[in-house]
């Protein structure tokens, strides 16, 4: 298999209490890289946790990947220096693998683990709180530059700087930008609703929402 891609970093980090609005919320968006092989189990990379199992882990949702193209985007509004890695509160910091070509259900080998993309991500107010941008999360959706997550079809360690193969490609060809356009456009684009709910590698859950009417 020929690599496409590789691991720039994988970040781990167990939920935490900050402050927010005159408030505290539990959070495990601060995640940090770390500097040796981590096994990524069915339910996510050893030493990660997630504050709120409702939207974060499980089987479909077991690691976040970010594409590291996406970093010199948001650099001038974050600053305009180097972001650090997991600066989205990724596991994965990718690079190689994007939204308009990358397919919902395709599987990777990265590491000694084999993952498939299942699920776009939801940005929320956390993500403001991680970069210290409470304004940032509607232009993150408008960007559509919203990473995804990875389902384990196979339990092994990854470490940054592995190479990412593809070792099967989903045979709808719907691409993970079309899915976030079909869960995201105003109004709802029905052609493409319908190439996306054609995808047996669609989670339940897109499925479930792109399944009900919109206005």
């Amino acid at each position: 298999m020929e690599p496409i891609g590789r691991v720039l970093a994988v970040s781990v980090g167990q939920p935490r209490s900050v402050p927010h609005d005159g408030a505290t919320v539990r959070t495990a968006i601060f995640k940090e890289p770390v500097d040796h092989p981590v096994l990524l189990t069915r339910l996510g990379f050893e030493g990660d946790g997630q504050a709120d199992r409702r939207v974060h882990g499980g089987p479909a949702r077991a690691a976040y990947l970010y594409p590291f193209e996406h970093y010199a985007h948001w650099a001038p509004r974050l600053g305009g220096g180097e972001l650090p890695f997991s600066q989205f509160g990724e596991n994965l910091t990718t690079e190689g693998l994007l939204e308009d070509t990358v397919h919902v259900g395709d599987v990777f080998a990265m590491g000694q683990a084999r993952v498939q993309v299942s699920s776009p991500r939801g940005p929320c107010f956390k993500l403001g709180i991680r970069t210290g941008d409470p304004s940032i999360v509607k232009p993150f959706l408008a960007s559509r530059k919203l990473g995804f997550y990875l389902r384990v079809l196979e339990e092994g360690r990854v470490a940054a700087g592995d190479a990412i193969a593809l070792v099967a490609a989903d045979p709808a060809g719907v691409t993970m930008a079309e899915l976030i356009g079909a869960i995201y456009d105003t109004p709802p684009d029905p052609a493409r609703i319908a190439r996306v709910l054609a995808c047996r590698a669609v989670f339940a859950e897109d499925r479930e929402y792109l399944e009900k009417p919109r206005a």
